[in-house]
C-alpha cells in the first residue's frame, strides 16, 4: 500500500497561506454545527517521527473554539495504568456529546511501537487488534465520527528532519534514542504499518494517508479530509459556506504578517542591529 503513495506530491506556501483561511473558517463553523447537534468526533493523528503531525494539528485547531476540543498527546502507558485494561485510559477520553477528541499517538501504539520494540508478546499486539476494532465499533454506533491520519515519509527524509531538530538547540529535546530507533529500524516499522492499515481500515473508520514531504501539502489534506467527515455527518444540517472572498483575502493577509513576524523554517529570525549614531566632536 505505502509503496504506491506518491511522497513528491507539494503545494507552495504562498498557495496554502491563500486557502488556509478558509478552511479555518468553515472547520470553525463545522466544530460549532457538531457542537449544537450533540456530534461527537475523534481525529488519531499517527505517523513517523517528525512526520509533522504536531503542526498540522496545531494548524487544524488554531481558530477552533477551545471550549469544543481536547487535545491528547499519547505516550507509553503510567505504572498504574499497567494494572488496568490495556484500553481503560482511551476510554477516560472518549469526547462528550458536541466534542471533539484529538489525539496525538493513540491506541495503535500497541500495534506499532510495542510490537516492533517487542516489550509486548506477539499474541499480546495480535489479540489488540480486536480490541481496536471493538472500540472504534462501538464509538462509531454511538455516533462518534472517527478520522484517522497517517503522516508518511522516507526513511531518508525522516533522517534529514531528525539531523536538523537535533541541530537546532530550541528543538533538539524533540529527538531521543527512541526516535532514531525507529529511524534505523524503518523497515519493520513500515511492516507493521502496512498490516495496521489493512486490519483496522473500515467505513465507520477509515485511514488517511498523508503525503507529508511537503508540510505545506500535508496540512491542506487533513483540513479537507476532516471538513468533508463533519460535512457528510451533518448532512443537510451543516452550516452554509458564506465566507466572502473579500474576508477570505483579509484572513490570507493577517496570514502572510503572522508569517513574517515568525521564524523561518530554517532558523529564528534575528533582531536586525542597530544604526550607530554617529559620534560627535565637543564644542
Amino acid at each position: 500500500m505505502l509503496e504506491n503513495v506518491n511522497l513528491e506530491r507539494k503545494l507552495a506556501r504562498d498557495e496554502y497561506q491563500e486557502i488556509v483561511p478558509s478552511r479555518q473558517r468553515r472547520l470553525y463553523d463545522l466544530e460549532k454545527a457538531c457542537w449544537d447537534k450533540g456530534i461527537p468526533s475523534v481525529v488519531v493523528f499517527e505517523g513517523w517521527d517528525a512526520a509533522g503531525k504536531g503542526g498540522a494539528i496545531a494548524a487544524l485547531t488554531q481558530r477552533m473554539d477551545p471550549r469544543g476540543f481536547k487535545m491528547y498527546p499519547v505516550d507509553m502507558p503510567r505504572s498504574f495504568e499497567l494494572h488496568r485494561p490495556w484500553l481503560y485510559r482511551f476510554w477516560l477520553s472518549v469526547p462528550n456529546r458536541g466534542e471533539m477528541a484529538i489525539f496525538d499517538r493513540s491506541w495503535y501504539t500497541r500495534v506499532l511501537d510495542e510490537r516492533v520494540q517487542k516489550s509486548q508478546p506477539e499474541s499480546v499486539w495480535r489479540h489488540a487488534y480486536r480490541d481496536i476494532q471493538e472500540f472504534e465499533r462501538m464509538l462509531a454506533d454511538d455516533g462518534t465520527v472517527i478520522v484517522k491520519f497517517f503522516f508518511h515519509i522516507s526513511a531518508k527524509e525522516q533522517k534529514r528532519r531528525l539531523k536538523k531538530l537535533e541541530a537546532d538547540p530550541m528543538e533538539s529535546w524533540r529527538v531521543t534514542a527512541a526516535t532514531w530507533r525507529q529511524n534505523r529500524n524503518y523497515d519493520e516499522y513500515l511492516e507493521a504499518v502496512e498490516e495496521m492499515l489493512e486490519l483496522t481500515e473500515s467505513g465507520y473508520a477509515p485511514w488517511t494517508v498523508v503525503e507529508a514531504t511537503s508540510k505545506w501539502f500535508a496540512r491542506k489534506k487533513a483540513f479537507d479530509v476532516l471538513i468533508a467527515a463533519l460535512e457528510a455527518r451533518l448532512g443537510d444540517e451543516a452550516p452554509a459556506v458564506t465566507a466572502s472572498q473579500d474576508a477570505v483575502i483579509r484572513e490570507a493577509d493577517l496570514r502572510r504578517e503572522m508569517e513574517r513576524m515568525e521564524a523561518p523554517e530554517d532558523g529564528h529570525t534575528k533582531p536586525k542591529p542597530r544604526a550607530k549614531a554617529k559620534s560627535r566632536g565637543r564644542r
